[in-house]
Protein backbone atom coordinates (compact mmCIF):
# COMPACT_ATOMS: atom_id res chain seq x y z
CA UNK A 1 0.00 0.00 0.00
CA UNK A 2 1.17 3.55 -0.67
CA UNK A 3 -0.04 6.49 1.38
CA UNK A 4 -0.58 10.15 0.57
CA UNK A 5 -1.62 13.11 2.66
CA UNK A 6 -4.99 14.73 2.16
CA UNK A 7 -5.49 17.78 -0.02
CA UNK A 8 -3.75 16.40 -3.10
CA UNK A 9 -5.34 18.24 -6.07
CA UNK A 10 -4.67 15.23 -8.26
CA UNK A 11 -7.06 13.09 -6.22
CA UNK A 12 -10.66 14.34 -6.54
CA UNK A 13 -12.32 11.65 -4.42
CA UNK A 14 -16.02 10.86 -4.44
CA UNK A 15 -17.97 7.99 -2.93
CA UNK A 16 -19.82 5.78 -5.41
CA UNK A 17 -23.24 7.05 -4.41
CA UNK A 18 -22.08 10.64 -4.79
CA UNK A 19 -20.75 10.05 -8.27
CA UNK A 20 -23.99 8.52 -9.50
CA UNK A 21 -26.07 11.18 -7.78
CA UNK A 22 -24.09 14.10 -9.16
CA UNK A 23 -23.54 13.13 -12.80
CA UNK A 24 -27.15 13.59 -13.86
CA UNK A 25 -27.19 17.39 -13.74
CA UNK A 26 -24.08 17.57 -15.97
CA UNK A 27 -26.14 16.39 -18.95
CA UNK A 28 -27.01 20.08 -19.33
CA UNK A 29 -24.20 21.88 -21.25
CA UNK A 30 -22.03 24.40 -19.41
CA UNK A 31 -23.27 27.99 -19.77
CA UNK A 32 -21.01 30.84 -18.60
CA UNK A 33 -24.12 32.87 -17.70
CA UNK A 34 -24.83 30.58 -14.73
CA UNK A 35 -21.66 31.35 -12.68
CA UNK A 36 -21.75 34.97 -13.87
CA UNK A 37 -25.25 35.43 -12.45
CA UNK A 38 -24.23 33.73 -9.20
CA UNK A 39 -21.20 36.05 -8.85
CA UNK A 40 -23.39 39.08 -9.55
CA UNK A 41 -25.88 37.86 -6.94
CA UNK A 42 -23.11 37.47 -4.33
CA UNK A 43 -21.73 40.94 -5.08
CA UNK A 44 -25.12 42.62 -4.63
CA UNK A 45 -26.01 40.44 -1.62
CA UNK A 46 -22.70 41.37 0.00
CA UNK A 47 -23.54 45.08 -0.40
CA UNK A 48 -26.99 44.45 1.11
CA UNK A 49 -25.75 42.46 4.10
CA UNK A 50 -22.82 44.76 4.87
CA UNK A 51 -25.18 47.74 4.53
CA UNK A 52 -26.98 46.40 7.60
CA UNK A 53 -24.18 44.76 9.60
CA UNK A 54 -21.28 47.21 9.37
CA UNK A 55 -23.10 50.18 10.90
CA UNK A 56 -25.59 48.31 13.08
CA UNK A 57 -23.95 49.19 16.40
CA UNK A 58 -24.04 52.88 15.42
CA UNK A 59 -27.75 52.74 14.49
CA UNK A 60 -28.63 51.08 17.80
CA UNK A 61 -26.84 53.85 19.66
CA UNK A 62 -27.65 56.95 17.60
CA UNK A 63 -31.22 56.16 16.55
CA UNK A 64 -32.62 53.60 19.04
CA UNK A 65 -30.58 55.12 21.92
CA UNK A 66 -29.33 51.83 23.38
CA UNK A 67 -26.47 51.67 25.89
CA UNK A 68 -22.88 50.98 24.82
CA UNK A 69 -22.73 47.52 26.41
CA UNK A 70 -26.21 46.43 25.28
CA UNK A 71 -25.58 47.63 21.73
CA UNK A 72 -22.35 45.62 21.47
CA UNK A 73 -24.03 42.57 23.05
CA UNK A 74 -27.06 42.82 20.70
CA UNK A 75 -24.84 43.08 17.62
CA UNK A 76 -22.73 40.12 18.74
CA UNK A 77 -25.84 38.03 19.43
CA UNK A 78 -27.30 38.90 16.04
CA UNK A 79 -24.01 38.13 14.26
CA UNK A 80 -23.86 34.86 16.19
CA UNK A 81 -27.32 33.88 14.97
CA UNK A 82 -26.48 35.01 11.44
CA UNK A 83 -23.52 32.63 11.25
CA UNK A 84 -25.40 29.84 13.02
CA UNK A 85 -28.20 29.65 10.45
CA UNK A 86 -25.87 28.39 7.64
CA UNK A 87 -25.53 25.13 9.59
CA UNK A 88 -29.29 24.63 9.35
CA UNK A 89 -29.20 25.79 5.73
CA UNK A 90 -26.48 23.27 4.84
CA UNK A 91 -28.46 20.48 6.49
CA UNK A 92 -31.63 21.38 4.57
CA UNK A 93 -29.74 21.79 1.29
CA UNK A 94 -27.94 18.45 1.63
CA UNK A 95 -30.85 16.44 2.96
CA UNK A 96 -34.16 17.83 1.68
CA UNK A 97 -34.30 20.90 -0.53
CA UNK A 98 -31.13 21.01 -2.59
CA UNK A 99 -29.03 24.16 -3.00
CA UNK A 100 -31.21 26.03 -5.52
CA UNK A 101 -34.41 25.65 -3.51
CA UNK A 102 -32.61 26.57 -0.27
CA UNK A 103 -31.38 29.82 -1.85
CA UNK A 104 -34.81 30.63 -3.30
CA UNK A 105 -36.67 30.10 -0.02
CA UNK A 106 -34.03 32.00 1.97
CA UNK A 107 -34.32 35.03 -0.31
CA UNK A 108 -37.98 35.45 0.68
CA UNK A 109 -37.07 35.83 4.38
CA UNK A 110 -34.15 38.06 3.42
CA UNK A 111 -36.27 40.47 1.37
CA UNK A 112 -39.02 40.74 3.99
CA UNK A 113 -36.43 41.55 6.66
CA UNK A 114 -34.74 44.23 4.56
CA UNK A 115 -38.01 45.88 3.57
CA UNK A 116 -39.27 45.97 7.18
CA UNK A 117 -35.99 47.40 8.48
CA UNK A 118 -36.12 50.08 5.78
CA UNK A 119 -39.71 50.90 6.74
CA UNK A 120 -38.68 51.18 10.42
CA UNK A 121 -36.18 53.87 9.42
CA UNK A 122 -38.82 55.74 7.38
CA UNK A 123 -41.91 55.64 9.64
CA UNK A 124 -41.48 58.04 12.60
CA UNK A 125 -43.66 55.98 14.96
CA UNK A 126 -41.18 53.08 14.68
CA UNK A 127 -38.33 55.23 16.09
CA UNK A 128 -37.87 56.99 19.45
CA UNK A 129 -37.91 60.79 19.55
CA UNK A 130 -34.58 62.50 18.73
CA UNK A 131 -32.27 63.50 21.57
CA UNK A 132 -32.88 66.85 23.23
CA UNK A 133 -29.55 67.92 24.64
CA UNK A 134 -28.36 65.10 26.91
CA UNK A 135 -31.82 63.56 27.10
CA UNK A 136 -32.24 60.62 24.70
CA UNK A 137 -35.53 58.72 25.11
CA UNK A 138 -34.92 54.98 24.52
CA UNK A 139 -36.87 52.97 21.96
CA UNK A 140 -40.10 51.39 23.16
CA UNK A 141 -40.58 47.64 23.40
CA UNK A 142 -42.69 47.65 20.23
CA UNK A 143 -40.06 49.63 18.30
CA UNK A 144 -37.37 47.18 19.37
CA UNK A 145 -39.66 44.26 18.49
CA UNK A 146 -40.22 45.47 14.92
CA UNK A 147 -36.53 46.25 14.34
CA UNK A 148 -35.15 43.02 15.77
CA UNK A 149 -37.81 40.88 14.08
CA UNK A 150 -36.67 42.30 10.76
CA UNK A 151 -33.04 41.86 11.76
CA UNK A 152 -33.47 38.17 12.56
CA UNK A 153 -35.44 37.57 9.36
CA UNK A 154 -32.31 38.84 7.60
CA UNK A 155 -30.29 36.33 9.66
CA UNK A 156 -32.43 33.45 8.42
CA UNK A 157 -32.25 34.70 4.82
CA UNK A 158 -28.54 35.36 4.62
CA UNK A 159 -27.80 32.11 6.47
CA UNK A 160 -29.56 30.06 3.82
CA UNK A 161 -27.79 31.97 1.07
CA UNK A 162 -24.34 31.66 2.70
CA UNK A 163 -24.73 27.90 3.13
CA UNK A 164 -25.75 27.14 -0.45
CA UNK A 165 -24.63 29.85 -2.89
CA UNK A 166 -20.90 29.04 -3.11
CA UNK A 167 -21.39 25.25 -3.48
CA UNK A 168 -24.23 25.93 -5.93
CA UNK A 169 -21.81 27.98 -8.01
CA UNK A 170 -19.25 25.18 -7.84
CA UNK A 171 -21.93 22.74 -9.03
CA UNK A 172 -22.03 24.59 -12.35
CA UNK A 173 -18.64 23.07 -13.22
CA UNK A 174 -18.01 19.42 -14.03
CA UNK A 175 -14.75 18.23 -12.42
CA UNK A 176 -14.42 15.42 -14.96
CA UNK A 177 -14.13 18.04 -17.71
CA UNK A 178 -10.60 19.49 -17.67
CA UNK A 179 -11.58 22.89 -19.09
CA UNK A 180 -14.47 23.30 -16.67
CA UNK A 181 -12.28 22.19 -13.76
CA UNK A 182 -9.78 24.97 -14.57
CA UNK A 183 -12.58 27.54 -14.74
CA UNK A 184 -13.85 26.36 -11.36
CA UNK A 185 -10.63 27.51 -9.66
CA UNK A 186 -11.14 30.98 -11.12
CA UNK A 187 -14.73 30.97 -9.86
CA UNK A 188 -13.59 30.56 -6.24
CA UNK A 189 -11.21 33.51 -6.59
CA UNK A 190 -13.88 35.66 -8.23
CA UNK A 191 -16.37 34.73 -5.50
CA UNK A 192 -13.89 35.92 -2.84
CA UNK A 193 -13.42 39.18 -4.75
CA UNK A 194 -17.21 39.66 -5.12
CA UNK A 195 -17.74 39.28 -1.36
CA UNK A 196 -14.99 41.72 -0.41
CA UNK A 197 -15.83 44.22 -3.13
CA UNK A 198 -19.40 44.31 -1.85
CA UNK A 199 -18.16 44.91 1.72
CA UNK A 200 -15.85 47.66 0.48
CA UNK A 201 -18.61 49.51 -1.39
CA UNK A 202 -20.98 49.20 1.54
CA UNK A 203 -18.36 50.30 4.04
CA UNK A 204 -17.55 53.43 2.07
CA UNK A 205 -20.64 54.56 0.13
CA UNK A 206 -23.62 53.03 1.97
CA UNK A 207 -22.26 53.67 5.48
CA UNK A 208 -21.49 57.31 4.60
CA UNK A 209 -25.02 57.81 3.22
CA UNK A 210 -26.54 56.31 6.38
CA UNK A 211 -24.70 58.68 8.71
CA UNK A 212 -24.62 61.81 6.57
CA UNK A 213 -27.80 61.70 4.43
CA UNK A 214 -30.43 59.33 5.85
CA UNK A 215 -30.50 55.91 7.45
CA UNK A 216 -33.64 55.10 5.46
CA UNK A 217 -31.81 55.78 2.17
CA UNK A 218 -28.88 53.56 3.21
CA UNK A 219 -31.20 50.70 4.17
CA UNK A 220 -33.20 51.31 1.00
CA UNK A 221 -30.08 50.89 -1.15
CA UNK A 222 -29.42 47.56 0.58
CA UNK A 223 -32.99 46.46 -0.20
CA UNK A 224 -32.75 47.53 -3.85
CA UNK A 225 -29.48 45.60 -4.26
CA UNK A 226 -31.09 42.39 -3.05
CA UNK A 227 -34.20 42.93 -5.19
CA UNK A 228 -32.03 43.33 -8.32
CA UNK A 229 -29.95 40.30 -7.29
CA UNK A 230 -33.10 38.21 -6.81
CA UNK A 231 -34.53 39.12 -10.21
CA UNK A 232 -31.24 38.25 -11.92
CA UNK A 233 -30.90 34.97 -9.99
CA UNK A 234 -34.42 33.80 -10.83
CA UNK A 235 -33.98 34.84 -14.48
CA UNK A 236 -31.01 32.48 -14.73
CA UNK A 237 -33.00 29.41 -13.65
CA UNK A 238 -33.10 27.81 -17.14
CA UNK A 239 -29.28 27.77 -17.46
CA UNK A 240 -28.41 26.42 -13.97
CA UNK A 241 -27.19 22.91 -13.36
CA UNK A 242 -29.28 21.89 -10.35
CA UNK A 243 -28.02 19.01 -8.22
CA UNK A 244 -30.46 16.94 -6.16
CA UNK A 245 -29.81 16.52 -2.40
CA UNK A 246 -27.70 13.45 -1.56
CA UNK A 247 -28.63 13.05 2.10
CA UNK A 248 -27.02 14.11 5.36
CA UNK A 249 -23.99 12.28 6.83
CA UNK A 250 -25.18 12.99 10.37
CA UNK A 251 -26.99 9.63 10.56
CA UNK A 252 -23.79 7.73 9.75
CA UNK A 253 -21.80 9.67 12.35
CA UNK A 254 -24.33 8.90 15.07
CA UNK A 255 -24.48 5.23 14.11
CA UNK A 256 -20.70 4.82 14.53
CA UNK A 257 -20.95 6.10 18.10
CA UNK A 258 -23.96 3.85 18.73
CA UNK A 259 -22.15 0.79 17.30
CA UNK A 260 -18.99 1.45 19.34
CA UNK A 261 -21.09 1.86 22.50
CA UNK A 262 -23.00 -1.38 21.88
CA UNK A 263 -19.68 -3.20 21.37
CA UNK A 264 -17.93 -1.46 24.28
CA UNK A 265 -17.03 -4.82 25.86
CA UNK A 266 -15.57 -6.18 22.62
CA UNK A 267 -11.77 -6.27 22.33
CA UNK A 268 -10.23 -4.48 19.36
CA UNK A 269 -7.87 -6.81 17.42
CA UNK A 270 -4.18 -5.86 17.35
CA UNK A 271 -4.20 -6.29 13.55
CA UNK A 272 -6.37 -3.53 12.05
CA UNK A 273 -6.72 -5.61 8.86
CA UNK A 274 -9.18 -7.75 10.79
CA UNK A 275 -11.61 -4.85 11.12
CA UNK A 276 -14.63 -4.93 8.82
CA UNK A 277 -13.87 -2.84 5.73
CA UNK A 278 -17.22 -2.92 3.97
CA UNK A 279 -17.61 -1.06 0.69
CA UNK A 280 -14.95 1.40 1.76
CA UNK A 281 -13.10 2.19 -1.40
CA UNK A 282 -13.38 5.28 -3.50
CA UNK A 283 -12.75 4.39 -7.12
CA UNK A 284 -10.37 6.29 -9.33
CA UNK A 285 -8.98 4.91 -12.56
CA UNK A 286 -9.70 1.38 -11.41
CA UNK A 287 -7.77 1.83 -8.17
CA UNK A 288 -9.09 1.64 -4.64
CA UNK A 289 -8.43 4.73 -2.49
CA UNK A 290 -9.32 4.78 1.18
CA UNK A 291 -8.44 6.40 4.48
CA UNK A 292 -5.40 5.02 6.25
CA UNK A 293 -6.11 3.45 9.63
CA UNK A 294 -5.02 5.53 12.66
CA UNK A 295 -4.25 4.32 16.17
CA UNK A 296 -5.96 7.13 18.03
CA UNK A 297 -9.48 6.83 19.50
CA UNK A 298 -9.33 3.03 19.33
CA UNK A 299 -12.58 2.85 21.26
CA UNK A 300 -14.32 3.89 18.02
CA UNK A 301 -12.69 0.94 16.20
CA UNK A 302 -15.04 -1.30 18.16
CA UNK A 303 -17.77 -0.23 15.71
CA UNK A 304 -15.92 -2.11 12.95
CA UNK A 305 -15.08 -5.24 14.93
CA UNK A 306 -16.66 -8.34 13.40
CA UNK A 307 -18.95 -10.05 15.93
CA UNK A 308 -19.75 -13.79 15.73
CA UNK A 309 -22.75 -15.62 17.09
CA UNK A 310 -20.42 -18.55 17.71
CA UNK A 311 -16.75 -17.69 18.05
CA UNK A 312 -15.78 -21.17 16.84
CA UNK A 313 -17.82 -21.00 13.69
CA UNK A 314 -16.89 -18.25 11.25
CA UNK A 315 -19.67 -19.28 8.89
CA UNK A 316 -22.23 -18.24 11.50
CA UNK A 317 -20.95 -14.68 11.56
CA UNK A 318 -23.59 -12.03 12.05
CA UNK A 319 -24.24 -9.74 9.11
CA UNK A 320 -22.22 -6.54 9.53
CA UNK A 321 -23.92 -3.43 8.20
CA UNK A 322 -22.00 -0.81 6.18
CA UNK A 323 -22.13 1.82 8.90
CA UNK A 324 -19.84 -0.28 11.05
CA UNK A 325 -17.05 -0.39 8.45
CA UNK A 326 -13.51 0.79 9.21
CA UNK A 327 -13.57 3.55 6.60
CA UNK A 328 -16.58 5.21 8.26
CA UNK A 329 -14.92 4.88 11.67
CA UNK A 330 -11.88 6.70 10.27
CA UNK A 331 -14.12 9.47 8.94
CA UNK A 332 -15.58 9.97 12.41
CA UNK A 333 -12.08 9.94 13.92
CA UNK A 334 -11.16 12.81 11.61
CA UNK A 335 -14.05 14.87 12.96
CA UNK A 336 -13.02 14.08 16.54
CA UNK A 337 -9.41 15.09 15.82
CA UNK A 338 -10.51 18.35 14.22
CA UNK A 339 -12.73 19.27 17.17
CA UNK A 340 -10.02 20.86 19.41
CA UNK A 341 -8.72 22.88 16.44
CA UNK A 342 -12.28 23.99 15.74
CA UNK A 343 -12.79 25.07 19.37
CA UNK A 344 -9.79 27.40 19.16
CA UNK A 345 -11.29 28.85 15.97
CA UNK A 346 -14.32 29.92 18.03
CA UNK A 347 -12.18 32.10 20.33
CA UNK A 348 -10.24 33.38 17.31
CA UNK A 349 -13.54 34.41 15.71
CA UNK A 350 -14.52 36.15 18.96
CA UNK A 351 -11.27 38.15 18.87
CA UNK A 352 -11.72 39.14 15.23
CA UNK A 353 -15.36 40.03 15.98
CA UNK A 354 -14.25 43.15 17.86
CA UNK A 355 -14.11 44.91 14.48
CA UNK A 356 -17.94 44.88 14.29
CA UNK A 357 -18.53 46.31 17.77
CA UNK A 358 -15.89 47.72 20.10
CA UNK A 359 -13.56 48.90 17.31
CA UNK A 360 -16.47 50.86 15.81
CA UNK A 361 -17.42 52.26 19.23
CA UNK A 362 -13.81 53.27 19.83
CA UNK A 363 -13.74 54.99 16.44
CA UNK A 364 -16.95 56.90 17.18
CA UNK A 365 -15.37 58.25 20.37
CA UNK A 366 -12.44 59.66 18.36
CA UNK A 367 -12.13 62.64 16.05
CA UNK A 368 -13.67 61.26 12.85
CA UNK A 369 -12.71 64.20 10.67
CA UNK A 370 -9.74 63.81 8.34
CA UNK A 371 -9.27 67.18 6.69
CA UNK A 372 -12.73 68.38 5.66
CA UNK A 373 -14.16 64.88 5.38
CA UNK A 374 -15.99 63.03 8.15
CA UNK A 375 -15.06 59.32 8.19
CA UNK A 376 -17.72 56.93 9.57
CA UNK A 377 -16.06 54.61 12.09
CA UNK A 378 -17.48 51.53 10.34
CA UNK A 379 -15.68 52.53 7.14
CA UNK A 380 -12.40 51.30 8.55
CA UNK A 381 -13.74 47.79 7.96
CA UNK A 382 -13.56 48.67 4.26
CA UNK A 383 -9.99 49.83 4.75
CA UNK A 384 -9.30 46.40 6.23
CA UNK A 385 -10.46 44.84 2.95
CA UNK A 386 -7.81 46.86 1.11
CA UNK A 387 -5.16 45.80 3.62
CA UNK A 388 -6.22 42.18 3.14
CA UNK A 389 -5.69 42.42 -0.61
CA UNK A 390 -2.23 43.92 -0.02
CA UNK A 391 -1.36 41.17 2.47
CA UNK A 392 -2.53 38.47 0.03
CA UNK A 393 -0.08 39.79 -2.59
CA UNK A 394 2.69 40.14 0.03
CA UNK A 395 2.08 36.62 1.33
CA UNK A 396 2.14 35.05 -2.15
CA UNK A 397 5.13 37.00 -3.46
CA UNK A 398 7.35 37.31 -0.34
CA UNK A 399 6.31 35.18 2.66
CA UNK A 400 5.57 31.89 0.88
CA UNK A 401 8.76 31.87 -1.30
CA UNK A 402 10.93 32.55 1.77
CA UNK A 403 9.10 29.90 3.81
CA UNK A 404 9.41 27.43 0.91
CA UNK A 405 13.17 27.95 0.88
CA UNK A 406 13.54 27.19 4.60
CA UNK A 407 10.91 24.46 5.05
CA UNK A 408 11.23 22.61 1.75
CA UNK A 409 7.43 22.50 1.64
CA UNK A 410 6.07 23.43 -1.84
CA UNK A 411 3.24 25.29 -0.10
CA UNK A 412 5.73 27.21 2.05
CA UNK A 413 3.75 26.84 5.26
CA UNK A 414 1.29 24.11 6.16
CA UNK A 415 -2.35 24.98 6.80
CA UNK A 416 -1.84 24.48 10.54
CA UNK A 417 1.20 26.77 10.53
CA UNK A 418 -0.65 29.54 8.70
CA UNK A 419 -3.57 29.21 11.12
CA UNK A 420 -1.07 29.54 13.97
CA UNK A 421 0.40 32.73 12.50
CA UNK A 422 -3.10 34.20 12.23
CA UNK A 423 -3.96 33.30 15.81
CA UNK A 424 -0.70 34.87 16.99
CA UNK A 425 -1.15 38.14 15.08
CA UNK A 426 -4.55 38.84 16.64
CA UNK A 427 -2.73 39.27 20.00
CA UNK A 428 -0.65 42.35 19.01
CA UNK A 429 -3.66 43.75 17.10
CA UNK A 430 -5.76 43.83 20.28
CA UNK A 431 -2.80 45.09 22.32
CA UNK A 432 -2.39 48.01 19.89
CA UNK A 433 -6.12 48.79 20.26
CA UNK A 434 -5.72 48.76 24.06
CA UNK A 435 -2.69 51.08 23.98
CA UNK A 436 -4.46 53.43 21.58
CA UNK A 437 -7.48 53.65 23.91
CA UNK A 438 -5.23 54.39 26.92
CA UNK A 439 -3.54 57.15 24.91
CA UNK A 440 -6.92 58.53 23.79
CA UNK A 441 -8.30 58.63 27.35
CA UNK A 442 -5.19 60.40 28.65
CA UNK A 443 -5.39 62.95 25.86
CA UNK A 444 -9.10 63.69 26.49
CA UNK A 445 -8.77 63.83 30.26
CA UNK A 446 -5.74 66.10 30.02
CA UNK A 447 -7.73 68.52 27.87
CA UNK A 448 -5.41 68.01 24.91
CA UNK A 449 -8.29 67.12 22.57
CA UNK A 450 -9.28 63.85 20.93
CA UNK A 451 -7.11 61.68 18.74
CA UNK A 452 -7.77 61.23 15.03
CA UNK A 453 -9.57 58.07 13.94
CA UNK A 454 -6.64 57.51 11.56
CA UNK A 455 -4.72 56.14 14.57
CA UNK A 456 -6.97 53.07 14.40
CA UNK A 457 -5.42 52.01 11.11
CA UNK A 458 -2.50 50.00 12.66
CA UNK A 459 -4.83 47.63 14.52
CA UNK A 460 -6.85 47.05 11.33
CA UNK A 461 -3.63 46.45 9.33
CA UNK A 462 -2.47 43.73 11.77
CA UNK A 463 -5.94 42.14 11.90
CA UNK A 464 -6.08 42.09 8.10
CA UNK A 465 -2.78 40.19 8.05
CA UNK A 466 -4.12 37.80 10.68
CA UNK A 467 -7.24 37.20 8.61
CA UNK A 468 -5.25 36.50 5.45
CA UNK A 469 -3.10 33.88 7.19
CA UNK A 470 -5.78 32.26 9.32
CA UNK A 471 -9.07 32.81 7.50
CA UNK A 472 -8.09 31.30 4.17
CA UNK A 473 -6.02 28.48 5.72
CA UNK A 474 -8.87 27.61 8.08
CA UNK A 475 -11.31 27.17 5.19
CA UNK A 476 -8.76 25.04 3.33
CA UNK A 477 -8.08 22.96 6.45
CA UNK A 478 -11.70 22.12 7.22
CA UNK A 479 -12.35 21.35 3.55
CA UNK A 480 -9.27 19.18 2.86
CA UNK A 481 -9.27 17.33 6.18
CA UNK A 482 -13.00 16.60 6.13
CA UNK A 483 -14.19 13.28 4.69
CA UNK A 484 -15.57 13.79 1.18
CA UNK A 485 -19.08 12.88 2.27
CA UNK A 486 -18.96 15.47 5.07
CA UNK A 487 -17.37 18.48 3.36
CA UNK A 488 -20.60 20.50 3.19
CA UNK A 489 -21.16 19.86 6.87
CA UNK A 490 -17.61 20.84 7.83
CA UNK A 491 -17.79 24.00 5.71
CA UNK A 492 -20.95 24.93 7.58
CA UNK A 493 -19.10 24.32 10.84
CA UNK A 494 -16.73 27.13 9.84
CA UNK A 495 -19.76 29.42 10.00
CA UNK A 496 -20.71 27.82 13.30
CA UNK A 497 -17.32 28.82 14.73
CA UNK A 498 -18.02 32.43 13.70
CA UNK A 499 -21.46 32.18 15.24
CA UNK A 500 -20.24 30.90 18.58
CA UNK A 501 -17.46 33.50 18.53
CA UNK A 502 -20.04 36.28 18.42
CA UNK A 503 -22.04 34.59 21.19
CA UNK A 504 -18.88 34.42 23.29
CA UNK A 505 -18.38 38.15 22.69
CA UNK A 506 -21.95 38.87 23.76
CA UNK A 507 -21.50 36.77 26.91
CA UNK A 508 -18.14 38.33 27.86
CA UNK A 509 -19.28 41.91 27.31
CA UNK A 510 -22.45 41.31 29.36
CA UNK A 511 -20.40 39.81 32.23
CA UNK A 512 -17.90 42.68 32.10
CA UNK A 513 -20.70 45.27 32.10
CA UNK A 514 -22.37 43.61 35.09
CA UNK A 515 -19.18 43.21 37.15
CA UNK A 516 -17.70 46.63 36.48
CA UNK A 517 -20.92 48.57 37.19
CA UNK A 518 -21.52 46.99 40.60
CA UNK A 519 -21.57 49.46 43.46
CA UNK A 520 -22.78 52.32 41.27
CA UNK A 521 -19.61 52.57 39.18
CA UNK A 522 -19.90 53.64 35.52
CA UNK A 523 -17.95 50.53 34.53
CA UNK A 524 -15.58 49.87 31.65
CA UNK A 525 -18.21 50.46 28.93
CA UNK A 526 -20.43 53.44 29.84
CA UNK A 527 -22.49 55.43 27.32
CA UNK A 528 -19.67 58.00 27.18
CA UNK A 529 -16.48 56.01 26.65
CA UNK A 530 -14.48 58.94 28.00
CA UNK A 531 -15.80 57.98 31.45
CA UNK A 532 -14.93 54.27 31.06
CA UNK A 533 -12.04 51.92 30.37
CA UNK A 534 -12.46 50.28 26.99
CA UNK A 535 -8.69 49.80 27.13
CA UNK A 536 -9.13 47.31 30.00
CA UNK A 537 -11.62 45.40 27.88
CA UNK A 538 -9.13 45.23 25.00
CA UNK A 539 -6.40 44.02 27.40
CA UNK A 540 -8.78 41.28 28.58
CA UNK A 541 -9.23 40.07 25.00
CA UNK A 542 -5.48 40.31 24.40
CA UNK A 543 -4.96 37.86 27.29
CA UNK A 544 -7.75 35.55 26.06
CA UNK A 545 -6.27 35.52 22.55
CA UNK A 546 -2.76 34.81 23.85
CA UNK A 547 -4.05 31.85 25.86
CA UNK A 548 -5.99 30.61 22.84
CA UNK A 549 -2.80 30.72 20.75
CA UNK A 550 -0.91 28.65 23.34
CA UNK A 551 -3.70 26.05 23.48
CA UNK A 552 -3.92 25.93 19.67
CA UNK A 553 -0.15 25.40 19.37
CA UNK A 554 -0.33 22.39 21.69
CA UNK A 555 -3.17 20.79 19.72
CA UNK A 556 -1.67 21.59 16.30
CA UNK A 557 1.69 20.11 17.28
CA UNK A 558 0.06 16.75 18.04
CA UNK A 559 -2.46 16.76 15.18
CA UNK A 560 -2.47 13.72 12.88
CA UNK A 561 -3.01 14.80 9.28
CA UNK A 562 -5.43 12.69 7.24
CA UNK A 563 -3.75 10.15 4.97
CA UNK A 564 -5.16 8.28 1.98
CA UNK A 565 -4.02 4.80 1.03
CA UNK A 566 -3.64 3.74 -2.60
CA UNK A 567 -2.89 0.04 -3.25
CA UNK A 568 0.01 -0.59 -5.58
CA UNK A 569 -1.29 -1.72 -8.98
CA UNK A 570 -0.85 -5.37 -9.81
CA UNK A 571 1.91 -5.97 -12.36
CA UNK A 572 0.75 -6.85 -15.82
CA UNK A 573 2.36 -9.56 -17.94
Amino acid sequence: MGSIESGDPQLPLLHHHQVSASNEHYTKPFNWKAPALILAFEFLESIAFAGISLNLVVYLGNVLHGTTASNAANVDTWNGTTFLTPVLGAFLADTYWGKYKTIAISIVFYLIGLLVITASAVIPSLQPAPCQGNSCPPATGFQYFVFFTALYLISVGTGGVKSALLPFGADQYNDSNLEESKKKQSFFSLFFIAVNLGVFISGTVVVWIQQNVAWSLGFGIASICLIVATVAFVAGTPVYRVQLPTGSPLKSIIMVFVASFKKRKVEVPANDALLHEGDDADSRNGQSIKLAHTDGFRCLDKAAVVVYEDEDAEESRKEVSSWSSSWLVEEVKILVRMLPIWVTSVLYAASIGQTATTFVQQGNAMNTRIGSFSVPAASLNSAEVIFMMVWVVFQDSVVIPIARRYTGNPAGLTQLQRMGVGRFLVVPALAVAAMLETWRLRSVRAGAGNLSIAWQLPQFVILACSDVFCGIAQLEFFYSEAPVSMRSLCSAFSFLALSLGYYVNSFVISIVAALTTSGGSKGWLPADLNDGHLDYYFWLWTAISALNFVVYTAFAKNYTVKRLVVPHPHPTH
